[in-house]
């Protein structure tokens, strides 16, 4: 019997050692406190508090195009949560679908049909994945797909933009129109 506690002792003393490793490995993973310059802008507009509560880059074309792609404002917001838990760039975002459906007062199975519309429209790859003991897991988000679809909008914005700042700049830099001289004089005198 005293064999048998001592091994339980070992091995408890073993599992907590992982789990305290787990969990400081999560912690090293979670977004840094307010330090970057992109930090300090959104403090700058957010205050200080909410940005370090945390926030999500989320580029403009997307939501200004949604129509052209097809998205509605379920998949924006599915979309912005999924930025919000995409941290870096090479991890994808693996928050559940019941995550992302508490946050948004929805059922997780709405959530689920709108994934899986994004995903037959190539927006989105679901990466499938399993625990060490061969569990399902959270899902994996791959919002490449989106990125490429979004792309040529974005190239549009980008030169309607340059063309503006040329004609402002051309404006800027016309010579006004010769006045006409009658006798000498101009024709304002």
């Amino acid at each position: 019997m005293a064999g048998w506690l001592a091994q339980q002792r070992v091995t408890r003393r073993y599992w907590v050692h992982r789990i305290s490793r787990k969990e400081f490995k999560m912690a090293t993973n979670t977004k840094p406190a307010v330090e970057t310059v992109a930090d300090k802008k959104v403090a700058a507009k957010w205050t200080k508090l909410l940005a370090k509560a945390g926030w999500a880059s989320f580029p403009n074309v997307i939501f200004e195009r949604q129509q052209a792609l097809r998205l509605s404002p379920i998949d924006i917001n599915i979309l912005l949560h999924l930025a919000g838990y995409w941290w870096n760039p090479g991890k994808h975002a693996h928050p559940s679908k019941a995550t992302i459906a508490k946050a948004m007062g929805i059922h997780p199975r709405t959530v689920q049909k709108h994934i899986e519309e994004m995903e037959r429209w190539g927006y989105i790859k679901r990466i499938y994945r399993r625990t060490s003991v061969g569990d399902h897991d959270t899902n994996e988000y791959d919002l490449s797909g989106l990125i490429k679809a979004a792309t040529p909008f974005a190239e549009e914005k980008i030169a309607e933009r340059e063309n503006r700042q040329k004609e402002h700049a051309a404006s800027l830099t016309r010579k006004r129109p010769l006045a006409i001289v009658k006798g000498g004089k101009t024709g304002n005198d």
